[in-house]
């Protein structure tokens, strides 16, 4: 395998992110059962950091979190039967324990409504139950049929998912939007560039209403799904019998939300997005270390050297900071290693910095280099942190806008998946469409904006019929 730093992300993408997954220590594939990876220390850091940032902003807006089982049975996961459908193919049963046959198999789960709503249908009993909001930080199990990717398309999947129960449409309409805003704080966050698209009717979660979903670009001209949001309507409160009695004494069935935000497709998100043929740039909010000081030693000064940057290194308060001060690496091996691993700034002193009181700080992302004075260094580095993760946020949105073109006919469609873009024409509405586009360009229709109002302003690209939506087209993982 090529190291990810004699790659282009854009040209090899493939290869790019494999190596980088290995050299940056994120994950380890080789583990022997298809589909679960190892996550390493810099993967399983940024997960966590992921992990914090969303749950805060869950915990905060009212979701109660809860820990739910594993599996659940057979006969409450076939209840739903458009839930069944969707997943029966991918789901993995346990069908015998102690060596011996079990009476009912069990359903490890796809995702939880299975697990969770029937514990619902005991909580919810009255109008002054609701809303009830919970969600839970676990891993799901999906035997993915497609060719495994690690981050992307994997069988053990690191994700968070939170399920809302409401007494009115509106209630839980309102919800959809307070979720869409709760990703969307945390992809910003992270500086990640998305498209929120409303999935057409055919390809929505089984047993939605209606899936809203964000799609991050990817340098290979594919989209990522990194989370979406599911208006289940009365759906599986009917199928779970889940009632409660309104003020006016009726009983009724509740409104319902699910929704779920992918910690491994958020991670291949900002290694993809934010990466270069150097390795890894991180923004502050995830990387493992803010600052790595490195001493430029000379010989007879090395003792001199070394203690002016354990001075620097401790005057950072409050960041994730490291000296590398060994000894059998050179400078330049260790300025090699650490942009590689993308920590955002290094802060280099040697003879000429001690002697008239300075640093030089690096940034990872511009690699650009500036001296700053001694006692200016810590501010320097805050602000630095900051204006990086704007520079992220600013130059991934800008290469989205790149990506997305418009296309008014077929040929332009095809042409524009070829060329590793993203497509927004016009549709008519019609299922038939969408796969005799797919058949002939290759790509997925993934769906109209959800956060902005959009028209065609033209026939759909297929069948020249009248349009209904303006939609976005691009093959996905």
């Amino acid at each position: 395998m090529a190291s990810a730093t004699a790659l282009n992300k854009y040209r090899n993408f493939s290869e790019w992110f494999d190596s980088l997954l290995v050299e940056a220590r994120i994950v380890d594939d080789r583990f022997p059962v298809k589909g679960f990876s190892v996550y390493l220390e810099n993967g399983a850091f940024i997960l966590r950091k992921v992990r914090e940032m969303l749950e805060e902003e869950l915990n905060n807006t009212g979701h109660k979190e809860m820990v739910f089982p594993l599996v659940t049975t057979e006969e409450l996961f076939s209840r739903e039967s458009q839930h069944i459908k969707g997943f029966s193919p991918e789901v993995f049963v346990i069908e015998s324990a102690g060596g011996k046959p079990l009476e009912n198999k069990l359903i490890v789960r796809p995702t939880s409504e299975t697990i969770m709503y029937p514990m619902f249908k005991l909580w919810v009993r009255s109008h002054a139950d609701l809303p009830l909001m919970v969600h839970q930080s676990n891993m799901v199990y999906r035997h993915e049929t497609k060719a495994t990717r690690p981050l992307l398309r994997v069988r053990e999947i690191p994700w968070n998912e939170a399920h809302t129960v409401h007494a009115t449409a509106a209630e839980a309409e309102q919800q959809v939007r307070k979720a869409v805003d709760i990703y969307k704080k945390v992809l910003d966050r992270l500086g990640l560039a998305y498209l929120i698209l409303k999935r057409p009717d055919f390809d929505k979660f089984a047993g939605a209403k209606y899936s809203v979903a964000f799609d991050a670009w990817n340098p290979d001209g594919r989209v990522n799904q990194v989370g979406t949001v599911h208006n289940l309507g009365k759906n599986f409160s009917k199928v779970f019998e889940i009632e409660f009695e309104t003020a006016d004494g009726e009983r009724e069935n509740p409104h319902q939300l699910c929704y779920g935000f992918g910690y491994s497709r958020v991670l291949a998100a900002i290694i993809s997005q934010h990466g270069d043929d150097r390795g890894l740039v991180l923004p502050s909010a995830v990387a493992p270390l803010h600052v790595v000081v490195v001493p430029i030693v000379f010989k007879g000064q090395e003792e001199t050297i070394v203690n002016y940057c354990r001075k620097i290194a401790e005057d950072l308060k409050g960041l994730r900071v490291f000296l590398d001060d060994r000894e059998d690496k050179t400078p330049g091996e260790k300025f090699y290693y650490w942009e590689r691993m993308g920590v955002p700034v290094r802060v280099e002193a040697g003879p000429r910095e001690v002697a008239e009181n300075t640093a030089t700080v690096f940034r990872r992302d511009t690699l650009e280099k500036k001296t700053v004075s001694l006692e200016e260094v810590e501010r320097y580095v805050v602000r630095l942190l900051a204006e990086i993760d704007k520079n992220l946020a600013e130059k991934s949105w800008r290469v989205m806008r790149q990506m997305v073109s418009d296309a008014s006919s077929v040929e332009e469609v095809k042409k524009l998946i070829a060329e590793r873009r993203v497509a927004r024409l016009s549709w008519c509405g019609s299922t038939d469409c969408a796969m005799s586009l797919k058949e002939a360009a290759g790509g997925e229709l993934r769906g109209s904006r959800f956060d902005v109002v959009e028209t065609p302003s033209s026939a759909c690209v297929v069948c020249q019929k009248p349009a209904v939506e303006l939609v976005y087209y691009a093959r996905a993982y």
